[in-house]
């Protein structure tokens, strides 16, 4: 009995559920159990468990929550959400807004960075125009997956594709071929919205209402915090752009933002007691259980079984997409680039790699990271969440059309390269 690969379904399901009679099952516990049943098993040892949670990963979280709680407490991000979106007088160009803005900002900031912070500011524009949060609350997690797809910094699978060392100019190639199919997938994003939640779009004037801010120390801190972040990411991608060799991770971009405010505020520890706790719970419990279920080598044998060509941008499209949904994006990119290298796949190949087991993300919450941080976040704030049905009534529609958009465009852009 493959012990990894049945915990891995039970989690599933009692994430699909998330209730057993009177008792609602958080994810993170869903979760965490699952890393607690191939630990008493004995499906991964206690050493190999401690060194499958990837710390910079819980670090580069933990840095941002700081972050962005403290952009939330101060009242600053209700505040600059007001000048971003105040000339969105309809529910849909606010959609649209919401879309483009999170979508292509995540691409340079990193999606997850997004979910933390986009979480709270369409819980805002949802109360205040009177708009059910589910609708925002999917638009922002389509948003952030989709937008980062063009970007070799814009998630961590697109970042261990761009360092493969077959890129000469990985922004360069990525935004030529990606860049193109991800804006037409913006707007098909926001026809398949309206298309499911048609009764909530209405033609009615949105009034905006600036919010003040709450507290000024803190909300300088944080502003400092901010602006910290946007300048090592300029570093960071004049660095990746040059092929600079300077050890200089996401992780220190996160810690160095949140410095500000652990070091200068004297709220530091309640901010530091407030952060999403739950997720990075998850997070570590998602490492174990993945790894536990890379060691049983199922889906390594069913790769080394598929009688297709592993090269050609439709098995690559659809490996990564079917992948993804079964150990996430990141773990499906470091088993399935090895086998594409060795094969000597074109860069195109590579490209649809990125795609692939990005926009994987929006068919179901546990495809991406970025879903479990929204979905979290918005349970931890307020009474609203999305449900796994609800989330794949809309985005696997959304993922199969997609991933048609980047197939098509993908081949007749090498077809006329050549």
């Amino acid at each position: 009995m493959n012990i990894p690969l049945l915990t891995l379904s039970i989690v599933f399901l009692l994430i699909a559920v998330r209730q057993i009679g009177h008792i609602r099952i958080p994810i993170w516990l869903a979760m965490l159990g699952g890393a607690f049943v191939v630990l008493i098993t004995g499906s991964i040892s206690l050493n190999d468990a401690f060194h499958a949670i990837n710390l910079d990963v819980l670090a580069f979280l933990f840095g941002m929550f700081v972050v962005g709680q403290a952009l939330e407490e101060s009242g600053y991000l209700a505040h600059i959400t007001y000048h971003i979106f105040k000339r969105a007088k309809t529910i849909d160009t606010l959609l649209l807004s919401i879309l483009f803005v999170f979508g292509f900002t995540s691409a340079v900031l990193m999606n997850d960075t997004l979910a933390i912070i986009g979480t709270p500011v369409v819980l805002l524009l949802a109360r205040k125009h009177h708009i059910p949060p589910n609708v925002l609350l999917l638009a922002l997690a389509f948003a952030v997956t989709t937008g980062s797809v063009c970007s070799p910094i814009g998630n961590p699978q697109n970042l261990l594709i761009a360092l493969s060392g077959r890129f000469q100019n990985p922004f360069l190639e990525f935004l030529q071929w990606l860049l193109f199919p991800t804006i037409l997938n913006m707007f098909i994003t926001y026809a398949i919205l309206k298309c499911f939640y048609h009764d909530h779009f209405h033609d009615d004037n949105l009034k905006h209402s600036q919010e003040p801010i709450r507290n000024h120390e803190l909300a300088f801190l944080a502003r400092i915090s901010l602006h910290s972040i946007f300048v090592l990411i300029v570093l960071k991608i004049i660095i990746v752009a040059l092929g600079l060799k300077a050890e200089f991770r996401l992780t220190y971009i996160a810690l160095f933002g949140a410095l500000p405010i652990l070091v200068g505020s004297t709220k530091r520890w309640n901010i530091v007691k407030r952060i999403d706790w739950p997720t990075l719970i998850f997070f570590a419990s998602m490492f174990v259980l993945m790894e536990a279920v890379w060691q049983s080598g199922f889906f390594q044998s069913v790769l080394d079984r598929l009688p297709v060509d592993i090269r050609q941008i439709p098995t690559i499209l659809g490996v990564s997409l079917v992948l993804s949904q079964f150990i996430s994006n990141v773990p499906s990119v470091a088993l399935y680039q090895p086998l594409l290298l060795t094969a000597n796949v074109s860069n195109v190949g590579l490209l649809a790699l990125a795609a692939g087991s990005t926009i994987a993300g929006n068919a179901l919450i546990l495809s991406a990271a970025s879903n479990v941080i929204i979905i979290q976040n918005a349970e931890r704030r307020s009474h609203h969440t999305l449900t796994f049905w609800e989330f794949a009534r809309v985005g696997i529609p959304l993922t199969i059309m997609q991933t048609l958009v980047y197939w098509g465009t993908l081949t007749l852009m090498q077809a006329w390269a050549h």
